[in-house]
């Protein structure tokens, strides 16, 4: 991929974040290599942030979407996405930032992983906290997660702003019409769609993104979402609701050779660790309904990754959180 000819789009989704826009869209805007178009979507904020963000898009690359009536960070995600042009799509959320050198570092990691269809990158927590999260110290492919994630709902992904997604996997699961379920949080249907469409996915250790921690962060104040005595059992209706739009929209059902695809799919990993180990065998013997399948999926299993192991091409890698 040619850096020079990518277009990039930055969609920034805003609701109430008067404060916090001016610096969100400054960050995007003094990019040592420039986004080709940064398109703010208010969801029609009661603040004056639709002053600002009209303000702001006299500069010649910003556009302005501003809702007419609030419905939530999902409805914000499909009308960035409708009105962006970019070949790579980069999310921020209008309370955090972009250090000046993400772009070019996202864009130069796109160039030399030519498979990448999606990116995560650690980040700087700052405001009421402060720190950096590694999910790992070092640069990895993830390969492809299809069967995980449908399976047993694996999220493999990081906050909204981390996330840069190519529009061609964007395009097979957005627009999401369920925005009354995803009114927050809505950056699961990112993660899990593009795991669902087949993306691969790699992660960039480096922290270029800056997350604000303050008391409205609904990921970072998750727990106060969970006094809900349901909330996890209406939760699994929404992610099952999302789950059957996406593989319908999608064409796709599971194979008839569960253990033969989890292999597979488990080779499309270049350094499996052992954690990805387990949850390849947790697939097959919850999922795989012929018992010959489910024994020789097992053994498959374990002998690639021994021999993977034992070939010295393994490393391990713990998570850091400073």
């Amino acid at each position: 991929m040619d850096t020079k000819t990518v277009k990039t789009s930055c969609v920034i989704n805003n609701y109430n974040y008067a404060e916090f826009l001016v610096e969100a869209v400054s960050s995007a805007l003094n990019q040592t290599v420039k986004f080709d178009e940064i398109i703010i979507v208010d969801d029609a904020s009661t603040d004056h942030s639709a002053e600002i963000a009209n303000k702001l898009s006299k500069e010649a690359n910003i556009k302005c979407v501003l809702k007419q009536k609030n419905q939530g960070q999902l409805s914000c995600f499909n009308e960035g996405f409708l009105a962006a042009n970019g070949d790579i799509i980069f999310f921020l959320d209008a309370d955090d930032k972009y250090d000046a050198q993400y772009l070019e570092n996202a864009l130069n990691f796109y160039s030399r992983h030519r498979e990448c269809d999606f990116l995560f990158c650690a980040y700087n927590k700052f405001g009421a906290v402060e720190g950096t999260f590694q999910s790992d110290a070092v640069d990895l492919d993830l390969g492809y997660s299809v069967i995980r994630t449908l399976c047993i709902g694996e999220w493999i992904g990081s906050i909204t702003s981390t996330l840069s997604i190519r529009r061609e996997i964007l395009r097979k699961f957005l627009p999401i019409p369920y925005i009354e379920d995803w009114r927050v949080r809505a950056d699961d249907c990112l993660v899990w769609g593009a795991s669902l469409v087949g993306a691969k996915k790699f992660y960039m250790s480096k922290p270029l993104v800056m997350y604000r921690i303050h008391n409205n962060n609904h990921y970072h104040n998750k727990k106060s979402l969970e006094i809900d005595k349901n909330y996890e059992y209406k939760r699994f209706l929404k992610c099952n609701s999302l789950f059957n739009y996406i593989t319908k929209k999608n064409d796709f059902t599971l194979p008839l050779s569960l253990s033969l695809t989890s292999l597979n799919e488990f080779k499309t990993i270049p350094c499996p660790k052992f954690k990805d180990l387990l949850v390849y065998l947790k697939i097959i013997l919850l999922f795989e309904q012929n018992f010959y399948s489910k024994i020789k999926g097992i053994v498959s299993l374990f002998s690639y990754f021994l021999k993977k192991l034992m070939s010295g091409k393994l490393q391990i890698v713990l998570p850091i959180i400073i």
